[in-house]
């Protein structure tokens, strides 16, 4: 197999509860082993600094994803055929369906809709008073990205598990991924389904697809793989930005005085807040040759782990990476991803997570934490699953 021996090991399993829970101090001892750490326990190489990653994220030649993004055989071969696991023009044939729903324009056009649905969320949970942040996090992006597709009303209940499920397949094959795999499965079916009884709502990205397929442009069998594509990452991850907003302007009333005295920070908040705690733990790539990086060989055929919530705090790349300080430059920041890869949906998701800190900063003179926080158990996706909080009106 392959000889790792010039490469530090790493033993402890990077994907246990306990490393779910409590991430970055993991991280810290990845990085400072070196650029290139043997997992010991997935059997890959993992890149917990910031070079490496954005290095290994551009040369999507040389690291692929057509093989899959997962550390999980069977996830790899299930997943072919999504825009996440698809090369060169492949790749861009599938992005090209959605991409003229997510332009600027079009994003600008869905700011006064989403702008209310914020409102609306926010003012909800100042007259509850003590709320879960989590559930307030999770009002908007399911009632924006749903609408968007055009999915059925009638699959909507079932959405945040399903989709939390699709994350936990990416992980390695351990318990947390055996668990949710029957949701997943739940999940490919209701979309088979949909797609071929055209359940799908009128007027959103579903129908293009189903369209796009009527038009010969892609094969029926290709469409409900592509739902899922579009509905899946847009909410676990952008729940996770907002709730993680909250924690942190709670955490840090500093940092919310500044954002209320100077609004036009809010992008760059969103920029911090994703540096800082990034959504999306990591995927993997494939090296299709013996390639170097970082002064190791990566020989052809073996995985490395591209881990975006360690890159984010990489001291090499960031002064203080562990403050908060939405004054920094942040626009670097990895949690997007980078290069032909880079999330599709992000143009959203910042739509989306800075309408509600405009929401948060019209009508909330600060926010307390009222319970201890938990985070939820997820592979791949790095998000609160419970956040006590209590919004204090302006």
């Amino acid at each position: 197999m392959h000889t790792h021996t010039d490469v530090p090991t790493y033993l402890p399993d990077l994907y246990s509860q306990q490393a779910i829970r409590d991430t970055y101090p993991h991280y810290a001892r990845l990085r400072e082993l070196g650029p290139v750490v043997w997992l010991a326990r997935q059997r890959a190489y993992a890149l917990p600094r910031y070079a490496e990653c954005k290095q290994v994220l551009l040369d999507d030649a040389t690291f692929i994803s057509g093989d899959g993004v997962a550390l999980n055989p069977i996830t790899n071969r299930l997943s072919r055929g999504t825009t996440l696991n698809s090369d060169g023009d492949d790749h861009a044939r599938r992005r090209a369906l959605l991409s003229h729903r997510l332009t600027p324009r079009a994003l600008r056009a869905m700011r006064e809709i989403v702008d209310g649905q914020a409102a609306a969320a926010v003012e909800a949970a100042i007259a509850r008073g003590h709320i879960d942040g989590v559930e307030l996090a999770t009002a908007l992006p399911m009632s924006v990205v749903p609408d968007l597709i055009g999915w059925p009303q009638h699959g909507r209940d079932n959405l945040l598990r399903w989709a939390g499920a699709t994350f936990d397949a990416l992980g390695p094959i351990n318990r947390q991924s055996v668990k949710s795999a029957p949701s997943g499965l739940e999940m490919m079916r209701f979309a088979r389904r949909i797609t071929r009884d055209r359940e799908i709502i009128p007027g959103g990205a579903g129908h293009d697809v189903l369209q796009a397929a009527d038009e010969g442009k892609l094969a029926h069998s290709e469409c409900p793989a592509l739902m899922l594509d579009y509905l899946a990452p847009s909410l676990d991850t952008t729940i996770g930005a907002i709730a993680s907003s909250l924690h942190l302007f709670a955490k840090y009333p500093d940092q919310w005085e500044l954002l209320k005295a100077d609004p036009t920070l809010i992008p760059n908040a969103v920029n911090e807040v994703v540096r800082f705690e990034a959504p999306v733990r990591a995927f993997s790539r494939k090296a299709i040759r013996d390639v170097e990086l970082g002064g190791t060989t990566i020989p052809k055929g073996a995985r490395v782990v591209v881990i975006y919530g360690s890159a984010n705090r990489d001291p090499l790349q960031w002064d203080d990476p562990d403050t908060f300080d939405i004054r920094r430059d942040a626009a670097r920041q990895l949690g997007f991803g980078h290069g032909t890869h880079g999330c599709a949906g992000q143009g959203l998701a910042r739509l989306e997570t800075q309408a509600m800190l405009r929401a948060l900063l019209e009508r909330v003179d600060r926010i307390e934490i009222t319970g201890q926080p938990e985070w939820a158990m997820n592979n791949i996706i790095h998000r609160y699953g419970r956040l006590p909080v209590q919004l204090i009106p302006a």
